[in-house]
């Protein structure tokens, strides 16, 4: 007996091939499509524009608005908040930082000088944490009395440091103004030979706050 599949057999089952090889293919098709479908709709754009937004500000405070990067250094000429501190005050407090290096001490500054609409953003800020634009006041000036607007104070850190600005500052003219704020600090010449001046318990105590 003849062992060979029929002629007829063999058609069949070479027609039965090619059908299975054009569907195999014509779902790899449909899957190539799908994903570039899928991919079109779910990636961004190359250029969406984000640089140019945060570049314009949009509203939004940035690094020329005073924001400083994390443990900013008192020599840090190309931060806003470094740079447009009063010139008196830079120099005292890079000196002060300085000795304090002598003594195992990194002296940072967390914020510096800011522009109003940064300040203004943290009085909101703080009226929302706080509950009330009276308790807010006890933390945050508003624009036109802060001395952060007016280049004219700096919060150190970290507190280590602050304390030795505590301790050593008013060598420099460095003197804390706020009795809550272990870490504002303010330039008072006087002080190198007089001592820092009495603390007022917070802002609201302080006369410059009633303009």
């Amino acid at each position: 007996m003849n062992s060979n599949p029929s002629r007829p057999a063999r058609r069949r089952r070479t027609l039965l091939g090619v059908v299975i090889a054009l569907a195999m293919l014509l779902a790899a098709v449909v899957g190539i499509v799908a994903y570039r479908s899928a991919a079109a709709t779910t990636l961004p754009p190359a250029d969406t524009g984000a640089a140019a937004v945060d570049e314009t500000r949009d509203g939004a405070v940035t690094k020329v608005d005073g924001i400083l990067p994390d443990a900013a250094s008192p020599f840090d000429d190309d931060s806003p908040g470094i740079a447009r501190l009063t010139p008196a005050l830079l120099e005292a407090l890079r000196r002060a930082a300085t000795d304090a290096a002598e003594h195992g001490v990194d002296v940072r500054v967390n914020s510096g000088w800011r522009s109003a609409e940064y300040q203004e953003q943290l009085l909101h800020e703080a009226v929302t944490q706080y509950g009330s634009e009276a308790e807010a006041a006890r933390w945050v000036a508003t624009p036109a009395t802060s001395a952060h607007v007016a280049g004219e104070a700096v919060d150190i850190g970290p507190y280590a440091a602050a304390d030795w600005m505590i301790a050593h500052g008013a060598g420099y003219g460095l003197c804390r103004t706020y009795d809550n704020e272990a870490w504002h600090f303010e330039l008072r010449p006087d002080a190198v030979r007089d001592g820092c001046p009495p603390l007022y318990r917070d802002p609201t105590e302080d006369p410059r706050m009633q303009r």
